[in-house]
């Protein structure tokens, strides 16, 4: 179980040498040493269909901080697309639903709070929270 708040950012990633489509987003939660992080293919629609969010490895924190940098190992390049807090529990076991309140998402045109669910392998944004609905 983590404090409240934690730092979030989403990450518009080039040149992964692993991505066929050449241009994919990394979602990065803050979870003590490092950030649980997830591939996704696009900004997701808020109210919109769930889309793929494939699991990463962990990140270093550093990427919370950065604007843009070069990606280590020679895999691509990546820029800040948006970053703020999340409210919520990151739960024990990577493979467990999670479900967080994010701010910040105004600066892409979203409403606050935004809340976010990764389950499956899907994520969805949302204008209300799994108990609001």
């Amino acid at each position: 179980m983590l404090a409240d708040p934690h730092r979030y950012v989403l990450l518009e990633h080039f040149g992964a040498p692993d991505d066929p489509r050449g241009c994919h987003l990394d979602l990065l939660l803050e979870d003590g040493d490092s950030c649980r992080s997830w591939r996704l293919d696009a900004i997701p629609v808020l109210n919109g269909p769930a889309q793929s969010a494939t699991p990463l490895p962990p990140h270093r924190l550093v990427w919370l901080d950065r604007q843009a940098a070069a990606v280590s190992g020679g895999r691509g390049w990546a820029r800040r697309v948006v970053a703020g807090t999340y409210r919520g529990n990151l739960p024990a076991a990577a493979d467990q639903p999670v479900n967080l309140e994010l701010t910040g998402m105004a600066g892409i045109g979203m409403p606050e709070p935004v809340y976010v669910s990764l389950s499956e392998g899907l994520c969805r944004f949302s204008q209300f929270s799994r108990s609001q609905t």
